[in-house]
């Protein structure tokens, strides 16, 4: 499997000077089968680049399209994904839905004629929408495994396994705390109470989930300092993030969803602090930051 990071911040796009290294787009990753099937990972502003490569290339497509949740960050690049606008295109978009609102019309409600110029239904790529709870799901020939993480007003984490390799994909996700969850009316219920059954720790769910995966993109969005005053919005910091890799056993953690106001000089500084807490605790894996044009080949 290969994967290639199209959009790697988290929020609202920043673009700039001081963002050039890391990226400034919302999170998009290319992830590529064995046999060159295409998985795209989330929505955001770095799908256009995608598919602008995908038209450039001349490559008819037949893909699945994960989407975590549907907050703007991470479907707003979709209107401007230029392989869904070309008959003969075949995209399926996977994601959870509530009960109040389904995916399609998660999706569509972006394109209403009242913000936007095209609607979903005058796109001439066939699109099919899946929706799912935490299962496990055949794409292409690869299992893809769900699970709901801890984020208003819910959110997805996939599992992508493939020739005896595993992916782990978990953009907005926060440590479940039991009190803060009690405090909260923006959660779906069943995502607290699925949490709230553990007898420990319930982020043991995520531990689980992610356990002896080959790479965990994970979101990592605050400095522990940050965080303090920013319970309950969805997110984690990064020693949260350290602390899933090390209890989950994976070989390599990539952190995700970078803060907008983080230039690339205080991810530089992150990134370093996180190394020296890996030495420092013994864990065992190697940490990156995600950057925009990294690739990694699994």
């Amino acid at each position: 499997m290969k994967l290639k990071f199209w959009g790697t911040r988290g929020s609202i796009s920043t673009p700039g000077k001081h963002t050039f290294r890391y990226g400034g787009n919302t999170p998009c990753i290319e992830l590529r089968l064995g046999d060159n099937e295409l998985i795209i990972l989330d929505a955001g502003t770095g799908i256009r680049n995608l598919g602008e490569k995908l038209i450039e290339d001349g490559e008819s497509i037949k893909a699945y399209l994960l989407i975590s949740h549907p907050h703007w960050d991470h479907i707003q690049g979709f209107p401007f994904f230029k392989p869904a606008f070309v008959s003969g295109n075949e995209l399926t978009i996977v994601s959870g839905s509530t009960e109040k609102v389904s995916l399609q019309k998660m999706i569509s409600d972006q394109m209403n004629k009242i913000y936007f110029p095209i609607q979903l239904n005058e796109l001439k790529a066939t699109i099919k929408f899946c929706h799912v709870e935490e299962e496990e799901i055949s794409v292409f020939d690869a299992t893809v495994k769900t699970i709901y993480v801890n984020h208003p007003t819910f959110a997805m984490g996939y599992r992508i396994t493939h020739g005896g390799k595993s992916i782990v994909y978990i953009s907005d996700n926060e440590p479940f705390d039991q009190r803060v969850a009690r405090a909260m009316r923006n959660v779906e219920k069943i995502i607290i109470e699925k949490y709230s059954r553990s007898k420990s720790d319930p982020n043991q769910r995520i531990f689980d989930f992610i356990h002896n995966a080959d790479v965990l993109i994970h979101d990592a969005t605050y400095t522990p300092e940050e965080y303090v005053d920013r319970v309950g919005w969805g997110h984690s910091h990064y020693l949260f993030t350290l602390k899933a890799a090390a209890e989950g056993k994976v070989k390599r953690l990539i952190l995700f969803h970078h803060d907008p106001s983080h230039n690339d000089d205080k991810i530089d500084d992150i990134l370093k602090t996180c190394k020296k807490e890996i030495r420092n605790r013994h864990y065992k894996f190697d940490c990156l930051a995600a950057a925009e044009g990294m690739e990694i080949e699994i």
